[in-house]
């Protein structure tokens, strides 16, 4: 069973990154469908995610779930939140009965410099030291993917990644990072995790 990574917040959170390493014959006899997916592997994707939300919790209803006019899946009644992403091959889900979730999955890669004026302000360019060294690929994308869980984790669009998720610092020791979410006037912490290829961040609030 290729669980690449599984993490129990508490009671009541869960989340989980899947390796997809089955066909889509597998998804399709456990998870249902809710979009037209025409490319084959994002398609796979699309079902290995859903596919996690049932494994994380057993009893979580795809059968309901809906998507919003900002293309984020919800369950009208809230019975649980959830938020789902994808990269290369691999799926990655947060599940929680009592909390408004947001995750992401990212695999670093150089090209993410080209767009990082796009992200990152002057300040936090400053701060996250992404002036010179051979891990500024990797840094730009957990800045990338924190901003990412965020927006997720809020859910309604319409969000600037420079003028509303401004991050202040970064805990290395407890892996978290702390960012004021001028939408809402919100100050969140967002957790990461960073594997061999991989890099992973949620919010939970």
């Amino acid at each position: 069973m290729p669980v690449f990574f599984q993490h129990i917040i508490n009671d009541t959170t869960r989340l989980g990154i899947w390796k997809i390493e089955e066909s889509e014959d597998f998804f399709k006899g456990n998870v249902p469908q809710h979009r037209d997916v025409t490319h084959p592997h994002k398609r796979l994707q699309h079902l290995a995610g859903r596919f996690l939300l049932q494994f994380l919790f057993p009893d979580f209803p795809y059968e309901l779930i809906k998507i919003a006019d900002t293309k984020k899946p919800f369950l009208p009644n809230e019975q649980y939140h959830f938020s789902i992403s994808h990269c290369g091959d691999y799926a990655a889900a947060i599940v929680s009965k009592d909390k408004r979730v947001g995750i992401d999955v990212e695999i670093p890669v150089e090209k993410i410099k080209k767009i990082q004026h796009k992200f990152v302000s002057a300040y936090e360019q400053r701060i996250f030291n992404l002036q010179s060294g051979n891990s500024v690929d990797r840094r730009l994308t957990l800045l990338w993917s924190v901003k990412e869980a965020v927006y997720k984790w809020f859910g309604d669009g319409e969000v600037e990644f420079i003028e509303h998720i401004r991050l202040q610092n970064i805990n290395e020791g407890e892996e978290t990072m702390h960012c004021f979410f001028a939408k809402t006037s919100e100050e969140l912490t967002i957790h990461y995790r960073n594997f061999d290829r991989l890099v992973l961040t949620w919010v939970c609030s």
